[in-house]
C-alpha cells in the first residue's frame, strides 16, 4: 500500500513529537543489557509498571544468566506472576539463560539474528535490546507504534513487519530509536486504541485518521 505522507510532512510530525516528548527513554528499569533483555521478555502483554514491580525484586537475586540455571519453571513462575503469561515467560527465560551461558559466554549478543534465536525473543524484543542497550538504530514496532504510525499515515500496512520496513524507509535512520519512543508515549497518552484524544493531539492536523473522521 502506498504511504500517504510526504517526507516534509513526516519531518513536521517528528519535530512536533520531539517537542512534546523530549529526550524519551524506555520506562523499563534495568542496569545491564541482560536485565533489559529479561524485562523486555516479561513486557509482552504487560505494562512497564507491572514489569518494573516484578523485576525490582527479581533482579536482587537474579542478575546474570548463571543465576537462573537450576531454577525450575514453577519456581520462576512464582517470582514473576505479577505479569501476564508468566508461566510461559518463565520457561522462555530459563531456556534463554541456558543458551546465553552455553553459546554466548553469558553475554547478550549484539546482533538481531542471534537475539532472535533466544527463547521468547521476537523481532520487537530484539530491536528494543539493540536500540536501548547497545545504541543501535532500530525501530521496535509494538502495538502503540503500529497504531500511531498507521493512523498518522507514516506507515500504511496491515502487519508489524511491513510497518517496520515502511518506518525505516520514511524516517531518517538516526531518528529510528528516538522516534520509537515518541510513538509509544504518544500512543499511551493521546492516541489511545479505543478513544484517541484527537482534540488534544498536537499532530492531528497532519493525521490521516483524524482528517478522515472530520
Amino acid at each position: 500500500m502506498e504511504v500517504v505522507k510526504t517526507a516534509e510532512e513526516v519531518e513536521k510530525i517528528l519535530k512536533i513529537l520531539d517537542n512534546k516528548y523530549p529526550a524519551p527513554e524506555t520506562e523499563l528499569d534495568y542496569e545491564t543489557p541482560f536485565e533489559l533483555l529479561i524485562a523486555t521478555i516479561l513486557s509482552a502483554q504487560s505494562t512497564d509498571k507491572q514489569v518494573n514491580k516484578v523485576t525490582k525484586e527479581l533482579f536482587e537475586d537474579y542478575k546474570e544468566p548463571e543465576d537462573f540455571i537450576g531454577v525450575t519453571p514453577d519456581e520462576l513462575s512464582n517470582k514473576i506472576q505479577g505479569v501476564g503469561l508468566y508461566r510461559n515467560k518463565a520457561k522462555y527465560i530459563i531456556k534463554t539463560c541456558h543458551k546465553l551461558v552455553e553459546d554466548y559466554n553469558s553475554r547478550v549478543p549484539q546482533g538481531r539474528k542471534e537475539l532472535m534465536k533466544l527463547s521468547g525473543v521476537g523481532r520487537k524484543t530484539a530491536n528494543v535490546v539493540l536500540s536501548c542497550a547497545f545504541d543501535f538504530d532500530a525501530i521496535a514496532v509494538d502495538t502503540h507504534v503500529f497504531r500511531v504510525t498507521n493512523r498518522l499515515g507514516i506507515a500504511n500496512s496491515d502487519t508489524v513487519l511491513a510497518t517496520e520496513k515502511e518506518l525505516m524507509d520514511n524516517i531518517p535512520k538516526q531518528l529510528w530509536s528516538v522516534a520509537h519512543h515518541w510513538f509509544i508515549f504518544h500512543g499511551r497518552e493521546i492516541c489511545k486504541a479505543r478513544k484517541p484524544r484527537c482534540q488534544e493531539c498536537p499532530v492531528s492536523h497532519l493525521c490521516d485518521y483524524f482528517l478522515k473522521e472530520e
